[in-house]
């Protein structure tokens, strides 16, 4: 039986709320993962590895829908409009990005879960956590709500992220200089300051595409700028 317009419409809304649904659970590994690491706690650590095994799996179940989707559509010679296409095309991209941003986190909570964190990280990485965990809540909502000038602010914060680990890292750098800080847990917070930043830049693909979406342009990073998207041409 061949599937109708309005088929190829609700799978696409089923798409979207499957990757909204995997966007919580991203977030959900990300903050479980800081709070492992203040806690020092190896079980919540290894909690969040085993959580990114699922993150994993829903990941997989994403792409495959999608491109069944785009397969039935050719096939059945269905006309999907430009807005579609693009929203099967973002699902896939974003989902892709969620991934990522998962196994950030579940190298962070590892790091936790093999007690590889010798002391309580200092506030310095406490505020860059909370500054990347809002920065991914932020791009969440974007994307949720397809919403530009979220999007906008997103690829805004991605400087202040790289400036935190910078601080981070000279901090650090005086302490061991001073006695007060071992050079293993220096190591620590280097690796886990790495991994929240390329979380940010994860979070600023999704902002991307968020504008790809809404405007048809493609936004890209030049010179440490991000180029302002134009209206899609109604033509």
């Amino acid at each position: 039986m061949p599937i109708t317009p309005d088929g190829f419409a609700k799978r696409i809304d089923r798409l979207r709320s499957d990757l909204v649904a995997q966007a919580g659970r991203a977030v959900a590994a990300v903050d479980a993962a800081v709070v492992a690491t203040f806690a020092r706690d190896s079980a919540a650590g290894a909690a969040v590895v085993e959580a990114d095994k699922e993150i994993d799996r829903r990941g997989v179940d994403i792409e495959r829908a999608s491109v069944q989707l785009l397969e039935d559509a050719t096939r059945e010679g269905a006309a999907l409009t430009a807005e579609q296409l693009r929203t099967v095309l973002i699902v896939v991209k974003v989902n892709n990005e969620l991934e990522r941003i998962a196994d950030a986190g579940a190298a962070v909570g590892e790091m936790a879960s093999t007690g590889q964190i010798p002391a309580v990280p200092p506030a310095t990485f406490r505020v860059m956590a909370n500054s990347v965990i809002g920065i991914l809540e932020s791009s969440v909502r974007a994307f949720e709500r397809m919403d530009t000038r979220g999007a906008l602010v997103v690829l805004a914060s991605d400087e202040a992220v790289v400036a935190f680990k910078e601080i981070l890292l000279r901090e650090a750098q005086e302490q061991i200089a001073a006695g007060r800080q071992t050079v293993d847990m220096a190591f620590a917070l280097h690796a886990m300051a790495s991994q929240l930043e390329r979380i940010a830049d994860h979070c600023t693909n999704i902002a991307e595409q968020v504008i790809y979406f809404a405007t048809g342009s493609i936004v890209r990073h030049t010179g440490g700028r991000w180029t302002e998207p134009e209206p899609a041409s109604s033509a």
